[in-house]
């Protein structure tokens, strides 16, 4: 595996060869102080350049950067379209491990795109075009305090998608099961822990995509507690574990409706809890449910 010397280099040798090639900036993980360091991060690198079109149309430009495992083309997803003419790039898994996510950016996009993000890090700038890049910090996507209402509609969701739960565990329809706990009520769970983590931290911490860095600011029984509410697809580990996310999220949002003096409706809770519970018992032939 190429060593991240290795990979600076063979980026700014690139970079400071080509002609069309003006500027080089970095951006993501490795330009985040708070992300721990490891073998799986990528490179995300953006060339500012004159044009596109010459990237674009040369199929084997990039071979340049070593051996390819496989790619992606992300601009050229049909799903996805995009402005080509001003920025393209390639994602690529090298054979020795390395992942270099790569684009190439018009000048103008840049003035338009680049203070946006405040994880960039200048390596190159041929003609003083980039703009003074403040320090690289995580800031933008530190957890913020919500107000009363995003928190009581973030309690509604959780409780309200539960019933689709219910339903769809009686009927055994697993997939829609899984999206609708996965989709629906995890994400509304995951965001009371990460105001947790904000009101343990002073709102000063990114817990990171899907809350995968909570485990550094919940306590060892909450963690632990939340990594219970993931199941196999089996019909009674759904249950177990659909009612320990219940559980946990009663516990965390009574905890956080005192910590903020916002209303929580325990009611609704247990209304929607207790529902849950009788759809369980609910014998495979019933024709009605009370």
């Amino acid at each position: 595996m190429r060593s991240e010397k290795e990979m600076f280099d063979l980026i700014l040798g690139i970079a400071e060869s080509d002609n069309r090639i003006r500027a080089v900036y970095m951006n993501g993980s490795r330009t985040n102080p708070n992300v721990p360091e490891d073998i799986f991060q990528d490179y995300d690198i953006v060339y500012v350049v004159t044009e596109t079109k010459s990237f674009r149309e040369d199929k084997t430009w990039i071979d340049r950067f070593g051996e390819r495992l496989y790619m992606q083309y992300p601009e050229d997803n049909v799903c996805y379209p995009s402005d080509v003419e001003n920025c393209y790039g390639w994602l690529i898994q090298f054979t020795d491990g390395n992942r270099l996510d790569l684009h190439v950016e018009t000048i103008s996009h840049m003035n338009n795109n680049i203070l946006t993000d405040k994880l960039c890090v200048v390596l190159l700038d041929k003609d003083n075009i980039l703009p003074p890049i403040p320090k690289a910090t995580d800031e933008d996507y530190w957890v913020k305090k919500p107000n009363k209402r995003k928190f009581q509609c973030t309690c509604n969701e959780f409780w309200w998608c539960l019933n689709n739960v219910a339903k769809g565990l009686w009927r055994k329809e697993i997939p829609y099961v899984m999206d609708m706990i996965n989709f629906n009520i995890r994400p509304m769970l995951i965001r009371l822990l990460e105001w947790k983590a904000g009101i343990d931290t002073d709102f000063s911490v990114s817990v990171g995509k899907s809350g995968k860095y909570l485990y550094r600011w919940l306590s060892e029984d909450i963690w632990d507690r939340f990594l219970k509410t993931y199941s196999s697809s089996k019909i009674e580990d759904i249950w177990n574990s659909v009612f320990i996310m219940c559980e946990l999220f009663d516990d965390m949002a009574k905890d956080l409706s005192i910590i903020f003096d916002y209303e929580y409706d325990t009611q609704e809770a247990n209304n929607s809890f207790q529902f849950l519970k009788d759809v369980k018992i609910l014998p495979e032939d019933a024709d009605e449910i009370y």
